[in-house]
């Protein structure tokens, strides 16, 4: 689990990465879950642009995701979900 400290550090590292999935009007579907998987693998904190207009909807989204890929919601800004996994061996991100 996150603490207040490191969920800022990651918000501030997130401003300056660009979305690395970006989910359609499906949704959370088992492609989508493996391409997640993948880049949080590479980079740990990644950006997920998604299409649905429910503020609701992608907030159920943004928890299904970090269900099935074990990791850990950093922010939610209108379409833009970030996320964080850290790496089995030692986290690169966090201080």
């Amino acid at each position: 689990m996150l603490n207040s400290k490191q969920i800022a550090f990651l918000k501030a590292k997130s401003h300056s990465i660009n979305p690395v999935v970006y989910i359609g009007f499906k949704g959370v579907t088992e492609s989508v879950i493996n391409e997640i998987n993948i880049n949080l693998n590479a980079h740990e904190l990644i950006k997920i642009k998604i299409k649905n207009d429910s503020k609701d909807e992608r907030s159920a989204a943004l928890n299904l995701i970090c269900e099935e890929v074990q990791a850990q919601p950093v922010n939610h800004v209108g379409k833009l979900l970030v996320i964080f996994r850290a790496k089995k061996e030692t986290s690169i991100l966090l201080p």
